[in-house]
């Protein structure tokens, strides 16, 4: 970024985006956790309960990302991710829009008056945006069109009405009472990030070596937090979001001198936007073995996970024998042995499974139907024999294998299983 650069407006598009992302996500089942039915989406996977180690193993990914985002770049979730920063800096802004423009149309009026009203219309204003977000906040767990049905029903009732009614009065408390207050009691974020930060992170930082602050505190006030940088880049409310930055830069310009707060790499290290040449991988924040070791942990991470979603079959099929009666004979000699069957298609579009044995001479399958459809998202179960004809006393134990086909993708899957023989012939 270039040196006159305003960290205010790109954290605003920053924010702009995330809410747009917040906005698309559940709609979109990228990220998204519908408990009624117990599915989890990821990045357009369909993940079933039953697949919770892919689901677990998500979660830790998208939370190292953040651990290591906190590593190299310090508070830069705070300041530039965080829902609650984000939202509590718009009411902070709705607020501060309202009182303007009252004041100004209502000029007349007297100040108390004026404040009451403001106060009338942004308590309005958040009561409206708080149904939207418990909405948009619930959709993550509940499929957002029979979300709306019960929102539109005022369903108070059910366990997602309960929690979309709790989630309303939480929100607009925290965007009328709590706000930035919320990351200086509440949050341990701040205090995880103190611990993972060294002497290398990104953080902003006050340097004046020639004396040249003029004391106009313009810093302070504009500080979303209400500190004062000059303080400490370390102090627990500062979320480094660079506002102080643009607010030093704006009136030591008039000045025709540069400012005196930065983004830097450390206390003690260069700033940001230094223009001496520097290699690719120090500019990114590649400044220590520990930040590679940390890279490549995350590489780690997305591998296995991508690895795990490749080996995901869309058909997840189980068979099992059925051991309560070991096997069974018919009046030919004819050996025969249960088993059981379940077919869950996670995938969106109908299927059929293919059922065939082999590495079991003169076998054969008994079941209907063959193939097995199952509509998406459903699963089929049942039971089938597989008979053989007599063996020897030496073969009381036969392994073989049941191969699956999945139709129309050709997707196979093999089962080894045993086959119970009695040791001598009985009569039926």
């Amino acid at each position: 970024m270039d040196k006159g650069s305003s960290w205010h407006r790109l954290r605003k598009a920053i924010h702009l985006v995330c809410f747009l992302v917040f906005l698309a996500l559940p709609f979109l089942n990228v990220i998204r956790a519908d408990i009624p039915h117990q599915r989890f989406y990821f990045f357009g996977y369909e993940l079933w309960i039953n697949e919770f180690a892919i689901i677990f193993f998500a979660l830790m990914f998208l939370m190292f990302l953040v651990v290591a985002s906190s590593v190299f770049y310090g508070r830069v979730y705070c300041g530039y991710l965080c829902p609650q920063m984000i939202f509590s800096e718009a009411s902070v802004a709705v607020e501060s829009f309202l009182r303007r423009r009252v004041a100004k149309k209502l000029i007349a009026w007297k100040p108390a008056r004026r404040e009451r009203l403001v106060r009338v219309l942004f308590y309005a204003a958040m009561a409206i945006a708080s149904v939207f977000l418990a909405f948009l906040f619930i959709a993550y767990f509940v499929e957002p069109r029979d979300l709306f049905h019960r929102l539109a029903s005022l369903d108070i009732h059910t366990a997602a009405g309960i929690s979309g009614a709790a989630v309303t009065i939480l929100t607009f408390l925290d965007f009328s009472l709590v706000r930035q207050k919320f990351c200086t009691t509440v949050c341990p974020y701040g205090y995880l990030q103190g611990m993972l930060g060294d002497g290398d992170t990104l953080l902003v930082h006050y340097r004046d070596a020639e004396h040249a602050c003029i004391e106009c505190k313009k810093c302070v006030r504009i500080c979303p937090m209400g500190i004062d940088i000059r303080e400490s880049p370390f102090q627990i409310e500062c979320i480094h979001c660079g506002e102080c930055i643009d607010a030093c830069d704006e009136i030591l310009a008039r000045l025709h001198k540069p400012g005196l707060i930065h983004y830097t790499w450390g206390e003690k290290g260069e700033r940001l936007n230094d223009p001496g040449p520097r290699p690719w991988y120090r500019r990114i924040g590649l400044r220590d073995p520990k930040r590679v070791v940390v890279l490549l942990v995350l590489t780690f991470y997305a591998a296995g996970l991508l690895a795990a979603f490749s080996m995901r079959h869309a058909v997840l099929v189980r068979i099992a024998p059925i051991r309560a009666t070991l096997y069974r004979v018919d009046a030919a000699g004819r050996v025969f042995n249960r088993f059981r069957y379940s077919v869950s298609n996670r995938g969106h579009a109908p299927t059929a499974v293919i059922l065939s044995i082999q590495h079991l001479p003169g076998a054969t399958l008994a079941m209907e139907p063959n193939p097995i459809p199952v509509a998406a998202g459903q699963t089929a179960q049942g039971e089938f024999e597989i008979s053989a004809p007599p063996h020897s006393q030496s073969a009381l134990v036969s392994h073989f294998t049941i191969e699956t086909s999945t139709v129309p993708d050709q997707a196979r899957d093999t089962f080894p299983m045993t086959f119970l023989a009695p040791p001598e012939r009985q009569a039926p």
